[in-house]
């Protein structure tokens, strides 16, 4: 078991184990553009060579990232591999100096449990809505907004 930075041949893997979530409403979709275009953002949790997990660190701003479409197959959770995708993430953004990191996400309570407080998504700074014109929710977005200040 590893955690590692995507590859290129992975992407149609990490593809499929998102979007299977989105169609059960338990994130949004994405497209593979839009996995190919941001590799660089995204790590995957891999087990006997097959990927289970993935997670994204997207920088958005000097003092700002998100963390984006983290998931993990069904037949797997609640073993930590989301906890520790989401640390190996957090450690990048304060290796790169960032001070806060935020998620939008339909289980809040998950990112609670990592020291992440929940805020009104209107605190967010507008910059960041740029990739919600393109979302099939917009704009009845139903998504929690939760932040996490770094030191």
């Amino acid at each position: 078991m590893a955690i590692r930075k995507a590859r290129s041949r992975d992407i149609k893997e990490i593809h499929s184990l998102v979007n299977s979530l989105a169609r059960s409403r338990q994130m949004l979709p994405r497209s593979l553009h839009n996995l190919y275009e941001n590799i660089r953002d995204i790590i995957v949790y891999e087990k006997d060579g097959q990927i289970i997990g993935t997670c994204s660190l997207h920088v958005l701003w000097e003092d700002l990232a998100e963390i984006r479409s983290l998931a993990v197959k069904k037949d797997e959770r609640r073993a930590g591999i989301g906890k520790a995708m989401v640390e190996r993430c957090m450690k990048e953004a304060k290796e790169l100096g960032i001070q806060r990191v935020f998620a939008l996400t339909y289980n809040p309570g998950f990112f609670k449990k990592l020291g992440f407080r929940e805020i009104n998504k209107n605190e967010l700074p507008h910059k960041i809505w740029g990739d919600c014109l393109d979302c099939p929710h917009f704009p009845e977005c139903d998504e929690y907004a939760v932040i996490k200040e770094l030191e």
